[in-house]
């Protein structure tokens, strides 16, 4: 891997994790279009690298500062874990499944969707 790789790397990582601290988003919305467009991954490797990057206690250190403010839900947190386990298991199977194309055209979407409800549906 080139140096121009690990450095274009490591500027999508620290956007997407000001991002992440600044929205709470990231893996997703950034890493992911960022893996295909910039550096030429498919979208499943995209997706299974982005999941991968997560998997290690990256988003800790932000919800740290969260937890400070005491805006961090521990209890909604800890429900959340095991069913979003079960869910990213389930829903890597399936997109495992589906073509690249239509992966895109489902990633798409997704993000469309909640570009429009939080441009046009949010009343608050």
């Amino acid at each position: 891997m080139s140096l121009t790789s690990i450095l274009g790397i490591m500027l999508i990582g620290v956007l997407a994790g000001l991002l992440s601290g600044l929205v709470g988003v990231g893996g997703g919305i950034i890493i992911v279009p960022a893996l295909v467009m910039l550096l030429g991954l498919s979208q499943h490797t995209a997706q299974g690298t982005t999941l991968a990057m997560l998997s290690f206690p990256v988003s800790l250190i932000g919800a740290l500062n969260y937890y400070k403010k005491g805006m961090v839900d521990w209890k909604v947190a800890l429900i959340l874990c095991i069913p979003f386990m079960i869910g990213g298991f389930v829903g890597s199977k399936i997109a495992l499944e589906i073509s690249t194309p239509m992966i895109k055209k489902i990633f798409a979407m997704v993000m469309i969707l909640v570009a429009v409800k939080i441009l046009f549906l949010d009343k608050n």
